[in-house]
C-alpha cells in the first residue's frame, strides 16, 4: 500500500532530487456502470492515466465460459497498455500506483497483472483508501468537474516495459479443485453468493466444493482503507491459511480474488516469493461447465476434513 500523502509527495510539485515520477493508473470501474472513464475526466489524481478493466485489464468484453468474464489479457496487448502509461523497464525505482473508488479490488487486479507481467514487487503499489482517500486528504485534483482544476504535469514519455508473463501463479479449474481438496481455496465473493442464496451474474449458484468463504469486501474498513496486517492475518488463519499450506483464491470473474492475493501478502501469511495462486476463470468459468459440481450452504470447511 501507499498512503495518499506519500504519493502526493512523489508527484510534486517538488519531488526529491533524483526521484522518478510514479506512473499512476486510474482503474475505476463499476459492474453496472457508468463507465469509469467519465469519472476520470471529471476528477482524477493529477497525471493519472485511465485504464479500462473490461478492455485493457482483461481480454475483451466480459463473458461467461472458458476464461471467465474477465479473462487475462494477451501479453502483447497488456504490454501496449502499460507502455502507453509510461512504465519503463530501465527505471528500476519507478513506482506504479493503481487506484479505484470501491474496495480496492479493481486496483488489486492492476497490481496483480503488473506482478504477473514481471514488474518487481517493490515497484507496485495500491493507493490506500483509493480516490476517496485522496479527496478526503484534500490533495490536488485534476479534471473538468467541480472543485478540480489542478494543472496536469507533463505527460510521461512512452514506456518500454517488456511483459514477461508468469510472475504470479495461476491455476485452472482442475487446479482450483485440487487446492480446495488438498490445500486452501478462498472465495472472495459475498457470503450470500458463496452459499448459493443468490447469483445475479453467473450461470449457476453456489461455490467450488471445499472452498472457504472470505469476502474481499472485508479487506477494507468503512473508510475504504485496508485493514491492518494483523487483522487480515487473523481472518485468513481462521479460514485455514498458514505458512506452507498451498493457497489460492477465486471470485466471480477473477477480479476480486486479486484483492485476496494482495491481502494475503499484506498479512504476511504469503510472501512475494511464494504468493497465493489465482484462478482467473473463477466462478464465471466454473459455473458455465455443467460437468463441474456446485456446492451450496456454508457448512464449516473443517467439517469436510
Amino acid at each position: 500500500m501507499i498512503p495518499p500523502s506519500e504519493l502526493a509527495g512523489l508527484l510534486g510539485p517538488a519531488p526529491a532530487a533524483g526521484t522518478v515520477r510514479p506512473v499512476v493508473l486510474d482503474v475505476r470501474w463499476r459492474l453496472a456502470g457508468p463507465p469509469g472513464r467519465a469519472d476520470h475526466g471529471a476528477h482524477r489524481v493529477p497525471g493519472a492515466v485511465f485504464v479500462d478493466l473490461d478492455t485493457e485489464l482483461s481480454a475483451g468484453p466480459a463473458r461467461p465460459g472458458p476464461g471467465g468474464r474477465h479473462p487475462l489479457p494477451e501479453p502483447a496487448a497488456l504490454q501496449e497498455v502499460l507502455r502507453r502509461a509510461g512504465i519503463r523497464d530501465e527505471a528500476g525505482d519507478q513506482l506504479v500506483v493503481a487506484y479505484d473508488d470501491l474496495d480496492g479490488s479493481v486496483a488489486a487486479r492492476a497490481w496483480w497483472l503488473l506482478r504477473w507481467a514481471g514488474v518487481a514487487p517493490g515497484r507496485v503499489r495500491v493507493l490506500d483508501g483509493g480516490f476517496a482517500g485522496w479527496q478526503a486528504a484534500r490533495l490536488p485534483v485534476a479534471g473538468t468537474g467541480p472543485g478540480a482544476g489542478t494543472p496536469e504535469p507533463e505527460p510521461l514519455p512512452p514506456g518500454d516495459l517488456v511483459v514477461r508473463p508468469g510472475g504470479m501463479p495461476v491455476v485452472d479449474a482442475d487446479g482450483a479443485a485440487a487446492l480446495a481438496r488438498d490445500g486452501v481455496l478462498l472465495d472472495a465473493r459475498a457470503a450470500a453468493r458463496f452459499r448459493g442464496e443468490t447469483e445475479p451474474v453467473d450461470p449457476r449458484a453456489g461455490h467450488v466444493p471445499g472452498a472457504r468463504s472470505t469476502p474481499a469486501a472485508a479487506n477494507t474498513g468503512p473508510d475504504g482503507r485496508w485493514q491492518p496486517a494483523g487483522t487480515l492475518a487473523e481472518r485468513f488463519r481462521a479460514a485455514g491459511v498458514a505458512p506452507g499450506v498451498a493457497t489460492g483464491a477465486y471470485c466471480g470473474s477473477g477480479v476480486n480474488a486479486c484483492a485476496l492475493v494482495l491481502a494475503l501478502e499484506e498479512s504476511g501469511l504469503t510472501t512475494p516469493d511464494a504468493p497465493a495462486a489465482l484462478y482467473p476463470g473463477s466462478w464465471s468459468e466454473w459455473s458455465a461447465d455443467p460437468d463441474r459440481p456446485a456446492e451450496t450452504g456454508d457448512r464449516p470447511w473443517a467439517a469436510r476434513e
